[in-house]
Formats: structure tokens, sequence, C-alpha cells
């Protein structure tokens, strides 16, 4: 599985109520139509570790596909790069990672105890 990873911040000269409203709404949509995309995350940083590190970065979207080709065929769509790049004009230093996903498990809800 394809994962790409986007860190950013915002530009002092956007609103963060008036982008998450559009984050989690139209954007989030566009984000789920990409014709392979498994899952998208959106999440807003709250704390960094070791203690007094200010985190170097606000926002994350997570994004994931069943493979390279996919991720590829979807991110480098023509009409996708053009919305990216209007969109990119409200970011400050984004950082995009395209990572393989070698494992990846989840506890079993029902072995957890109280």
């Amino acid at each position: 599985m394809i994962r790409l990873i986007v860190l950013y911040n915002l530009h002092p000269f956007v609103d963060e109520e008036e982008f998450l409203a559009w984050r989690l709404g139209q954007h989030q949509a566009q984000n789920m139509a990409a014709s392979a995309i498994l899952r998208s995350d959106f999440v807003r940083i709250c704390d960094s570790w070791p203690e007094d590190t200010e985190p170097p970065y606000r926002f994350m979207t997570t994004a994931d596909w069943p493979d390279l080709e996919s991720f590829y065929r979807d991110f480098l769509d023509p009409e996708a790069q053009a919305r990216l790049r209007e969109d990119l004009k409200m970011l400050k230093d984004p950082v995009f990672l395209v990572s393989e996903i070698l494992v990846s498990e989840a506890k079993d809800s029902e072995k957890e105890s109280p």
C-alpha cells in the first residue's frame, strides 16, 4: 500500500477557521473522489515530543492507495494537479512524502480489557 503524507502550515493571511470549513468539507470530498483512493485522514497537530518542543507543522493529511501505479495515476491527473496548485497557495512549508507501507496492524478491540 502507498501512503501520501503531507505536512504543512498555513500562510498568515489564511483564516484557520475558514480553512477548516473548506478542508473538512469540499476538499475532503475531492480527496475521496480520486478513483483508487482507499482512505484519507486529516489531522490538526496538537502537541509534540520531547516536552517543550514546538511542533514544526500545524496540519497533516494522509491518503492511502493500493499501489504506486494507482497513486501516480490519481495524483498526477491534470485536473488534480491544477487543484493542487491552487490549494498550495494557502499552505506554508508543505512537505509531500510518498511512502510504502511495509506493515500495518491494528489491535483487536475484543482482546482489549478496561
